[in-house]
């Protein structure tokens, strides 16, 4: 009976240890001046002046804050597991751009600047771009490799899972021209706010870089486009190309190997 009782509370003890706090918040933008939905995963035991890294994770086309938690369900047991802050912002379907048609859409002011500052004023982060990854899916894939290699200033590490990664072989889908008008008038905006030409902005060292995206997918082309032009650069990143297609099957393994790999880039 003894036996029985302290097992009990052994396994009681082990579960209290893995229970990450999911905070669903909203945060002000002062650059669309609206409030901006945030689900905030944080290690549930901090020691007293621990600072956890961070890692920004963006929802794709039509999703929301919660997109993740839902994708993902044991996201706050890998938070437990690993020490680490997981955010996940409302990006409604802005690709993650400051819109330069539409005021409402500053989502890369947003991501980079307004919501970082928040998160570091209001939680144990770690403030300096080697606590910061930022990593999403689809659309999300797109927002993050175009807000790091933008602002790699603020992040040090960066994914794309199944990304976006170039937007203009695809000019009616997915709202694109609400916010950066037709593509055949405006091919000039098209063009600077696509993720494959933000290479220039970029040398081997600066952003460490996870890139996947499943064979059957309609994304796959421009991965390894993008891959290709890595490599005639010589800048350094993981390229992954596994079996699997555009859905949430793939990104619920997908998510796994970009913590593993961010895990791995902040403990090194």
């Amino acid at each position: 009976m003894k036996k029985l009782f302290l097992s009990l509370v052994l396994v009681f003890t082990f579960t209290s240890l893995y229970a990450a706090k999911v905070d669903t918040l909203y945060v002000n933008s002062p650059s669309m001046n609206k409030q901006i939905q945030v689900v905030v995963i944080t290690p549930e035991l901090q020691e007293q002046n621990n600072e956890f890294p961070t890692l920004y994770l963006l929802h794709g086309y039509s999703g929301n804050a919660k997109s993740w938690i839902e994708l993902k369900p044991n996201l706050p047991e890998i938070v437990d597991e690993k020490g680490m802050i997981i955010v996940c912002p409302d990006g409604k379907n802005s690709w993650y751009w400051d819109s330069p048609l539409n005021a409402d859409y500053q989502y890369e002011t947003f991501i980079s600047n307004e919501l970082v500052g928040f998160i570091d004023n209001n939680y144990p982060t770690i403030k300096d771009k080697s606590g910061r990854a930022i990593t999403g899916l689809s659309m999300g894939g797109h927002g993050a490799l175009y807000n790091a290699m933008r602002h790699k200033d603020v992040f040090s590490t960066a994914g794309s899972m199944s990304g976006g990664v170039d937007i203009r072989p695809f000019p009616e889908k997915w709202e694109m021209s609400k916010q950066l008008g037709s593509r055949d008038e405006n091919m000039e905006l098209w063009n600077s706010h696509t993720v494959i030409n933000q290479l220039d902005s970029i040398q081997s060292g600066d952003l460490a870089m996870i890139i996947d995206c499943g064979e059957d997918d309609f994304f796959l082309e421009v991965n390894k486009s993008l891959h290709e032009k890595l490599l005639e650069r010589k800048i350094d990143h993981d390229f992954i190309t596994r079996p699997g297609s555009h859905n949430g099957p793939y990104w619920n393994n997908s998510i796994d190997y970009h913590i593993l790999f961010f895990d791995k880039y902040f403990k090194k």
